[in-house]
């Protein structure tokens, strides 16, 4: 949730946030207004209870005719004192709607627009020449024998697959590598549980716009992630936790689901946007002054897991209207994907800034002792995508797949030969 004191002190900041977004500025100020509504229940009801208060001391003390006049004008001030607490709790559940319906504040440096008004921030390696027609991972994956959408089809409909010999060996090898790397660099590796409570879904920002994206188990009111972002997100909740270390870092390997609604028609060929994936996502709590240093941190160490596939990508500023809810910054880093002569996403990090924390009540102690509410980011660090860039950019002529050299200590094979 946006900060109160931030809406309240400067609430032209939040309509400008709205506006970059390609929302109603409006909401801002229906926000603000049940805000006031709100505190001004808060303090009929307050005044109206002390009253009461009052009051019953004035009947305690009087007797006969007096005490009977005083009990029917007792009756009266009861009945406005239960009304006066409806209404404020009224006002409370209309303002936390109207509160959690906003998304995060904008980041001020992140480029205002649309899907297709990014920033190119870099370029790292030079697309391949192929002397030969390359073929797309799909036709690769087959080769080798590392795929099999039709049978993925027949189990569990369109858009699920299997991974199937070298192609699992090649999934579990680059998951580790990704894994190895975080525990490297000091994360706590994590197998998160993939269903979770409604509330810790609502907390880190995915229901609402996105609720559609979402698988839910109704029955027992429970949702799928689509990241373990939301589990690691949760995991603290309704904590005090310790930094004064430093941002406390965790690595989720979890298994992903996504509806992918609305994208009927979009890459239904092969594993690109598909229903159930294996990802690791790197996630941080630390101070809010700390996040935007974090966040870089989290793009240096997804480059350098890039670096170790040796695939051609850029990294990208995305713009405020492709934003997701939680978000105030997102960079992405896109792979080179020769037949498609694209870049695809391939790891996207977020600064969340105090958005979900707040929402979830995650804090920390400041150098005083006061309790104050945490920033979280993520990062993604390996997905089952990266396999497409891997096998499309390290063919060869005779459908066999040179595995980079970081990946074959994990792997235990240098080429991946067709069968």
């Amino acid at each position: 949730m946006i900060d109160l004191k931030v809406l309240r002190e400067d609430p032209e900041i939040a309509r400008a946030s709205q506006r970059a977004r390609g929302e109603d500025p409006a909401a801002i100020d229906a926000l603000l207004a049940v805000d006031e509504r709100r505190r001004s229940a808060i303090s009929r009801a307050d005044n109206l209870r002390a009253e009461q208060k009052l009051f019953g001391k004035q009947v305690g003390r009087a007797r006969g005719e007096e005490r009977e006049a005083l009990l029917a004008k007792g009756k009266e001030i009861s009945a406005e004192v239960k009304a006066a607490e409806a209404e404020q709790g009224e006002a409370a559940r209309a303002f936390d709607a109207a509160h959690r319906a906003l998304p995060n504040l904008v980041d001020p440096a992140a480029p205002v627009g649309g899907e297709d008004d990014y920033t190119v921030l870099e370029h790292v390696g030079t697309p391949r020449e192929f002397d030969f027609e390359p073929l797309d991972h799909l036709d690769l994956g087959l080769k080798l024998g590392a795929l099999d959408m039709e049978r993925g089809a027949k189990v569990s409909g369109s858009r699920f697959y299997f991974l199937t010999g070298v192609g699992a060996q090649l999934q579990l090898a680059l998951l580790n590598m990704a894994a190895a790397q975080a525990t490297a660099a000091g994360f706590t590796l994590m197998v998160p549980p993939v269903l979770v409570r409604p509330e810790i879904m609502a907390g880190t920002g995915f229901l609402g716009a996105h609720e559609d994206e979402i698988y839910r188990l109704k029955e027992d009111d429970l949702f799928l992630v689509g990241t373990s972002e939301v589990a690691l997100a949760g995991y603290h909740a309704d904590e005090i936790i310790d930094l004064t270390g430093g941002p406390r870092r965790y690595a989720g390997w979890s298994t992903c689901f996504r509806r992918e609604a609305g994208s009927y028609g979009k890459d239904t060929r092969g594993i690109i946007r598909v229903h159930q994936f294996d990802k690791i996502e790197m996630f941080s709590y630390c101070r809010p002054e700390d996040a935007d240093a974090e966040h870089q941190r989290l793009l240096t160490w997804e480059k350098e897991m890039l670096a170790k596939i040796e695939v051609p990508y850029r990294v990208i500023d995305t713009a405020t209207g492709d934003l997701g809810t939680s978000a105030a910054r997102k960079f992405d880093c896109e792979a080179w994907v020769p037949t498609q002569q694209a870049y695809r996403e391939l790891t996207s990090t977020s600064n969340c800034t105090t958005f979900q924390a707040r929402r979830l009540s995650v804090r920390y102690r400041d150098d005083n002792g006061k309790p104050q509410t945490a920033a979280t980011l993520n990062g993604t660090l390996a997905t089952t995508r990266w396999i497409v860039a891997i096998l499309e950019n390290h063919q060869n002529a005779d459908g066999s797949v040179t595995v980079p050299a970081a990946l074959r200590p994990f792997l235990g094979l240098d080429v991946l030969q067709p069968r």
